[in-house]
C-alpha cells in the first residue's frame, strides 16, 4: 500500500491494486466536515494519483462522516464568526468537498460502516455507490439543526429517490436503517458488519481491474442530462469511437475471442 503525504492531519489518503482510499480521520467530531477536514478532503482530491482506477470515501473511527460544522455554527451564534464568513465554511466549502466527489472522474464508492447523516448523507450519495452496514444509518435531517437542506442534497437527492421520497425523507428528518436505504435507492448495498471489508474489497476491486477508460465515460454518459434517446445515443457513439482505439478494447475483444478472463491495464 502506497499512502500519499498530506497536509490535513484529519484526511488519509492511501492507493492500493488501483484503489485510492480517502479517510475522514476526525473521530472527536465523528468525521463531521469541519474547516480542517474538508480541507484535507480537497487536498486529497487535488492529490490522487494517476493510477488510480477507483476511489473509495470512508470514515475512521466508527462514523463515515457527522454532519456538517456545528461548532462553526455555534460561533456564528455566539458572534464569534461573521455572517459571510459562516455562509462561506459551513455552505460552500463543505458543499465545494461533495460537489467534487460527485464530479471525480474515476468511479467513486462510499464505504459506510457507521453513521452518515446531513452533509455526510450527501457525502455518501455523492458516491457513484454506496457500500452500507446492515448496523448503521444514513439521513438527511438538516431539520434538526433548523436548516433546509444543503451540500447538493436539493440535487443528488431526488435523482435518487424521486420527488416525492425525498421530499418525505427531508420533511420528517427520518434516519434510514439499512434495509429501507437499499428499498428506497439510497444506497446500492447493504453488507453484514463481519463481510464489509471482504465485500468492499471484491467491489473495488472488480471495478479497479475493468477498462478504466471505458468506465469512466460510462459515468460520462449515464450523467448526462440529455432530453432525448436520439442525443443519447449520439454521444455514446462519440465515445465509442474513442475507446475503440484502446488497448483495453483491443485486450478486451481478444480474451473475449480467445474465451479467457481479460486482463485491462487502464490504458
Amino acid at each position: 500500500m502506497t499512502t500519499v503525504e498530506l497536509d490535513a492531519d484529519t484526511v488519509r489518503l492511501s492507493l492500493e491494486d488501483g484503489v485510492a482510499t480517502l479517510t475522514l480521520d476526525a473521530p472527536s467530531v465523528r468525521n463531521a466536515l469541519t474547516m480542517d477536514v474538508t480541507a484535507g478532503v480537497r487536498e486529497a482530491l487535488d492529490s490522487l494519483p494517476d493510477e488510480a482506477r477507483c476511489l473509495v470515501v470512508r470514515g475512521a473511527g466508527g462514523a463515515f462522516c457527522a454532519g456538517g460544522d456545528v461548532n462553526a455554527m455555534l460561533q456564528l451564534q455566539a458572534g464569534a464568526m461573521s455572517l459571510p464568513e459562516a455562509v462561506d465554511h459551513v455552505i460552500h466549502d463543505t458543499a465545494d468537498c461533495i460537489r467534487r466527489i460527485y464530479n471525480c472522474d474515476i468511479p467513486t464508492v462510499a464505504a459506510i460502516d457507521g453513521a452518515a447523516v446531513g452533509a455526510g448523507g450527501a457525502l455518501a450519495i455523492a458516491c457513484d455507490l454506496q457500500l452500507l452496514s446492515k448496523e448503521t444509518h444514513i439521513g438527511f435531517g438538516f431539520r434538526r439543526v433548523g436548516l433546509a437542506v444543503d451540500s447538493g442534497v436539493s440535487y443528488l437527492l431526488p435523482r435518487l429517490v424521486g420527488q416525492n421520497v425525498a421530499m418525505e425523507l427531508v420533511y420528517t428528518g427520518e434516519l434510514l436503517d439499512a434495509e429501507r436505504a437499499l428499498d428506497l435507492g439510497v444506497v446500492s448495498r447493504i453488507s453484514d458488519s463481519d463481510s464489509f471489508e471482504d465485500e468492499l474489497e471484491q467491489l473495488t476491486q472488480r471495478i479497479a481491474s475493468g477498462p478504466t477508460s471505458a468506465l469512466k465515460a460510462s459515468k460520462r454518459l449515464l450523467r448526462r442530462p440529455d432530453s432525448s434517446i436520439e442525443a443519447a445515443i449520439e454521444h455514446e457513439a462519440s465515445a465509442q469511437a474513442v475507446l475503440f482505439e484502446t488497448e483495453d478494447h483491443t485486450e478486451g475483444v481478444e480474451s473475449f475471442m480467445e474465451r479467457r478472463d481479460p486482463e485491462f491495464t487502464g490504458q
